[in-house]
């Protein structure tokens, strides 16, 4: 666990509905007056949490100058799992594993928006790599709108043997690449499988693609060539989690 600064009338109320316990304290400004702010400091006040009220330059430092809406608060958040953790905890999954896993990305906005939709699909968990990309901040649980609570997130030295370790473990490892032609529509997520999806505007590096069992690609009907990298995952999640309805039923 780590003490985080989390910003802004939507995160705050995240935390207030996903994680309320984590909260530790919380600053507001004395100079506004509006209904959502009114309302989160009353979710404090039934938490035993009196906000502190301070001006607006306070809540600025507070947020490293971002759009803090008025609030800020501290929040106890889980922070990265290890290597030992994801082994540990597919090891134990009884049900059919689905992984989401992100090669380096650097994006804060899209790791929080990766780990909403994983939250929404029922993914078991999301993989970063330790290098290069960016763990869990305040940006990130702020996008994310409490899955960052919900969803584990392992974080990994050396994603190629990571992902040698998860075909071991009988996953399909299915990588996102724009470039083949085998499409998502025509691929099989049924089983266990570990989704991943490259960096921004670079997609999968060498080494990373070389471990995957198969790439499958998004087919693009209009002019623009490739989605958002959030936007792809959550393309790709849902194919897999639409597949594994029909199985079930």
């Amino acid at each position: 666990m780590k003490l985080t600064k989390l910003f802004g009338l939507h995160s705050v109320q995240a935390a207030l509905d996903y994680s309320p316990k984590n909260i530790q304290q919380a600053w507001v400004d004395t100079a506004r007056q509006d209904k959502r702010l009114t309302k989160a400091i009353e979710d404090l006040l039934d938490l035993g949490i009196q906000p502190e009220k301070v001006d607006r330059k306070r809540l600025d430092r507070l947020s490293d100058s971002n759009n803090h809406q008025g609030i800020v608060i501290e929040v106890d958040m889980p922070g990265e799992l290890s290597e030992s953790d994801l082994k540990s905890a597919v090891e134990n999954l009884t049900e059919t594993a689905l992984f989401l896993v992100l090669d380096n990305v650097q994006d804060p906005h899209n790791l929080g928006a990766c780990l909403r939709t994983a939250d929404a699909t029922g993914v078991h968990g999301v993989i970063i790599t330790k290098d290069n990309a960016t763990g869990i901040t305040p940006t990130v649980c702020k996008v994310a709108s409490g899955a960052a609570e919900t969803v584990p997130v392992y974080q990994v030295t050396n994603l190629a043997r990571t992902l040698r370790w998860l075909k071991d473990q009988g996953l399909w490892i299915a990588g996102a690449d724009g470039e083949t032609n085998q499409t998502l529509y025509t691929t099989d997520f049924t089983g266990p499988m570990a989704i991943v999806v490259g960096a921004e505007g670079k997609g999968l590096r060498r080494l990373t693609k070389e471990q995957c069992d198969l790439l499958v690609s998004i087919p693009m009907l209009g002019r623009v060539e490739s989605l958002n990298l959030s936007v792809a995952t959550g393309v790709l999640l849902f194919e897999a989690v639409r597949q594994r309805s029909l199985v079930a039923k």
